[in-house]
């Protein structure tokens, strides 16, 4: 009880109040069977949950969602002109992070819908239903498969001392089968996700259309799909290449090593703050759904529902995180942004050149290495 009163102080200051509404109706896809939409009653009292969550503001999480998507936009849209606009020492990883910028990108065009989704319902039709779910798990996927890549490609030249200029072609194969596997994995979302009006909510919404006693087992399964594939696999690839990485450097005699494992671990630290709270409030749902988890009360499935919104909130600003990490703290990218901003009149010499002696240090076979990799 008392971690139950600790969760609900915790989203009452996360969460801006609207008591003059009553509350934000559920519009959310995650987690509820919207088509038998009621929530488990309380102990003493046979009647259904409200669908309105007490207090829950949702035009505070649409204006955010904008938000995340203004600023992804603006740092994606860089990270793919400044790569673009390397004609030289344009290196593996490079390729990867332009790729992981489109990534982000198509994930970024698709928060505004779904910020007005989460205030107004679904308004859009159902084939932009279909398509931008589709180009969601799309992006999803495949920025997490990249993320994989650019730690393998980490490993390879700072582990394993290989060139990274020397396989521009494998890196090329590589993206197009990411971006391949990552559309297959999500057309059965595109497929089920449908345009339809939910009585209960007396609102639309975009949601899996499925009938029948197998709804709940193909929930389940797209989920379990979501968090091996678009989450745990990866995050041990990472974990593992990104940890011999850090051994390697940690025997290493070089002044520049610090800094490049503060970057590694904020690189994954970020990945994991972003993401796990997201992953692992899914799969309690998801357990729920699957009658392994009991909800007792209205009041833990409105903390549910509350979490579920905040860690998506979460998990989507990742794709605005990632240009500072993967980009804007390295001194490669960082000297090729200021060099494009001269050439275009947009800075002086002078203020490049300030810049340019701030990021350039002594130099090592490691620090050679990592800027081969743009960190």
């Amino acid at each position: 009880m008392k971690l139950q009163l600790l969760i609900v102080s915790v989203l009452k200051y996360l969460v801006v109040t609207n008591q003059e509404e009553g509350g934000t109706q559920l519009t959310t896809t995650e987690g509820y069977d919207l088509e038998n939409f009621t929530f488990p009653a309380y102990e003493d009292d046979s009647s259904p949950c409200s669908v309105n969550v007490p207090g829950f503001n949702s035009l505070g999480l649409m204006i955010t969602f904008i938000i995340v998507c203004v600023f992804s936009m603006v740092g994606n849209s860089v990270v793919v002109y400044v790569v673009c606009y390397m004609k030289k020492g344009r290196a593996s990883t490079d390729i990867y992070l332009m790729h992981l910028a489109m990534a982000d990108l198509l994930f970024s065009f698709t928060l505004p819908f779904w910020a007005v989704n989460v205030h107004y319902g679904w308004i859009f039709g159902n084939f932009p239903c279909k398509l931008l779910s589709g180009f969601q798990e799309a992006s999803v996927y495949s920025g997490v498969f990249l993320l994989a890549c650019i730690s393998v490609d980490r490993y390879c030249a700072i582990v394993r001392a290989t060139h990274a200029r020397s396989h521009h072609l494998l890196v090329k194969v590589v993206c197009c089968v990411v971006w391949v596997a990552a559309g297959l994995l999500s057309l059965p979302v595109a497929i089920q996700k449908e345009s339809m009006h939910a009585e209960d909510l007396g609102l639309a919404i975009c949601y899996e259309n499925l009938t029948g006693e197998s709804s709940n087992h193909w929930r389940v399964g797209i989920r379990v799909l979501r968090h091996t594939m678009g989450f745990f696999l990866p995050l041990v690839v990472m974990a593992v290449c990104y940890g011999w990485t850090l051994v390697k450097l940690f025997h290493a005699r070089n002044q520049q090593k610090r800094k490049a494992i503060r970057v590694i671990l904020a690189v994954v630290i970020a990945f994991v703050l972003c993401w796990l709270p997201y992953n692992i409030t899914v799969l309690i749902d998801t357990l729920m759904q699957g009658g392994s988890l009991k909800m007792e009360t209205c009041q833990s499935r409105y903390i549910l529902v509350v979490i579920l919104n905040v860690t998506q909130l979460l998990a989507f600003s990742h794709c605005a995180v990632n240009p500072v990490l993967y980009a804007f703290i390295g001194q490669k990218f960082r000297n090729q942004l200021l060099l494009a901003l001269y050439k275009h009149g947009l800075i002086s010499k002078r203020l490049q050149n300030a810049y340019r002696k701030g990021s350039v240090n002594s130099a090592g076979s490691i620090r050679s290495r990592l800027t081969s990799a743009t960190m």
